[in-house]
C-alpha cells in the first residue's frame, strides 16, 4: 500500500517542502511505503495547453498507484497555490477514490480553512475521502526559516505531523481497499 506526498510549492526555500519531508519521515517510521514528489523539480505546463498532460506522467502514475496522497501546499491569498490546483487539473481522474490529506504552510493564522475549497472539489468531483485533520503551520513554526537548514521547529506542529501520518496510514489500510472497489 503506497502513500504519496506531493510538495506543491515552487519556492526554492519552501516551508511546504519541509512539512512534506517531515511527514514522509513519520510515515516511514510508522511502516508506510511512501515517496516524496516535489513540483520544484518539474516544469509543468498550465492546464489547457495541449502539451501540458505530457509533462505529468510521474505524478499521474504516483497518484494512480497510491491509496493515499498528502498534499503539502503553500497558502496564498486564502487559497492553495496555483501549482497545486494545476496539478489536480492535469491529473484529473487519477484522484478518484483516494484518501487525501493536507499540509499547509501559510503567512498568518487567519487562513486556516483555505484548503476547504480544493478539499470539497476532490471530494465531490473524484469521491476522495478527505482526512478531517490537517496540519497548518506559519513562519514561527519553522526553525532556521528560509535557509538551507530550515526544519519544523514547533513541537506542536511535529506532533500534528506525526498524528496526520498515523491517521493517513490507518485510513489507507482500512478505507483504501473499500475505495479501490468503488466504481470509477
Amino acid at each position: 500500500m503506497k502513500i504519496s506526498v506531493i510538495s506543491c510549492s515552487l519556492n526554492p526555500q519552501s516551508q511546504s517542502y519541509v512539512l512534506a519531508r517531515t511527514a514522509v519521515s513519520y510515515l516511514r517510521e510508522a511502516g508506510a511505503e511512501t515517496d516524496l514528489h516535489d513540483l520544484r523539480n518539474h516544469d509543468l505546463e498550465f492546464c489547457g495547453i495541449p502539451s501540458a498532460r505530457e509533462s505529468i506522467s510521474e505524478f499521474k502514475i504516483a497518484i494512480e498507484q497510491s491509496v493515499a496522497i498528502l498534499l503539502a501546499v503553500p497558502i496564498y491569498n486564502f487559497d492553495v497555490n496555483a501549482a497545486a490546483k494545476n496539478l489536480i487539473e492535469l491529473t484529473g481522474r487519477s484522484w478518484t477514490n483516494k484518501v487525501v490529506g493536507f499540509l499547509c504552510a501559510a503567512g498568518g493564522n487567519a487562513s486556516y480553512m483555505s484548503v476547504m475549497g480544493i478539499a470539497n472539489s476532490l471530494m465531490l468531483d473524484f469521491r476522495c475521502l478527505i482526512i478531517p485533520r490537517f496540519v497548518y503551520a506559519v513562519s514561527d513554526d519553522f526553525a532556521n526559516d528560509r535557509t538551507d537548514r530550515m526544519e519544523v521547529g514547533s513541537d506542536e506542529i511535529r506532533q500534528r505531523l506525526s498524528g496526520l501520518a498515523h491517521v493517513t496510514l490507518e485510513l489507507a489500510r482500512s478505507a483504501g481497499p473499500l475505495l479501490g472497489r468503488l466504481p470509477q
